[in-house]
């Protein structure tokens, strides 16, 4: 009976380790992923961080955490259109509050509505590329990625002339694979992830993105939001009000990279509004 029950209780140890120890990985990958990959970057490390980082990273967490000093900087950017409807709302919203955004346009919706991808741009926004037909890039060759890429920044480059074209990709839905950051950065793009997603691609009120923007705000922040929801437009001036109340200033994608290291950005603090 001593035996079986030494027996017994090593297996349950031994899986409340194996469980222990799963839980701590999956934690330390929610703790180091990252909103911005250079074109310099090991992809792969950036990703998949290595087990030596990982447990760095849990060990010395808290004290990252309370290092001060991090600039309130909060980037908005906006994924996918231009739309008739929506992006001249959110054009207009933006200019009533004097904040310049960062909209990743998807290159087939701007060869549509080339009006709104000029006028996002001659309202002091940025442009950058996501993709020309907005598919699942995870799901593609790299031939494919490198095509959608490409072919979505040329017909971005023919209507507008930022900078951002050929230099800021966010990959749809944010799916990606190695490969796919691969391929961006020996383009010369900088693929933009976020700090923050607000939930907006779900159907929520405005106060719903409001709460959830100032419970988790960092410093800096890259937001991510949609174009082509009345909710974040709705919601857009009391979270301008607030973040503007505790400090924050916002900036384009570009102005946070050029004023920030890219490691400040990838490991931000936490602070709500």
């Amino acid at each position: 009976m001593n035996a079986r029950f030494r027996i017994l209780a090593a297996i349950l140890a031994a899986a409340v380790l194996v469980y222990g120890g799963i839980r701590l990985y999956r934690h330390s990958t929610h703790l180091l992923k990252i909103a911005v990959i250079t074109p310099k970057m090991n992809a792969r490390r950036a990703i998949s961080p290595p087990l030596g980082a990982r447990v760095y990273h849990l060990l010395h967490r808290r004290a990252s955490r309370s290092r001060l000093g991090r600039p309130k900087l909060i980037a908005l950017t906006f994924d996918d259109g231009p739309y008739p409807i929506f992006t001249p709302l959110l054009l207009g919203e933006l200019r009533e509050l004097h904040v310049r955004a960062t909209f990743f346009l998807i290159g087939r919706d701007a060869r549509q509505w080339p009006g709104l991808a000029r006028r996002i741009e001659a309202d002091g926004n940025e442009v950058a590329d996501h993709t020309y037909s907005h598919p699942d890039l995870d799901m593609e060759s790299p031939q494919a990625v490198r095509g959608e890429i490409l072919k979505g920044g040329d017909v971005l480059w023919n209507l507008v002339h930022d900078p951002g074209v050929r230099t800021l990709f966010r990959p749809p839905h944010g799916r990606y694979t190695l490969t796919t950051i691969e391929v961006a950065q020996a383009l010369g793009y900088h693929v933009i992830l976020w700090t923050d997603d607000a939930g907006d691609w779900r159907t929520v009120t405005p106060a719903t993105l409001e709460r959830h923007l100032e419970m988790h705000a960092t410093a800096p922040e890259i937001a991510l939001l949609h174009s082509g929801k009345l909710p974040t437009i709705e919601m857009l001036p009391v979270v301008v009000a607030e973040f503007r109340r505790a400090g924050y200033r916002f900036v384009t994608v570009s102005q946070l990279l050029a004023r920030i290291p890219v490691a400040d950005i990838n490991h931000p603090e936490k602070h709500p509004v």
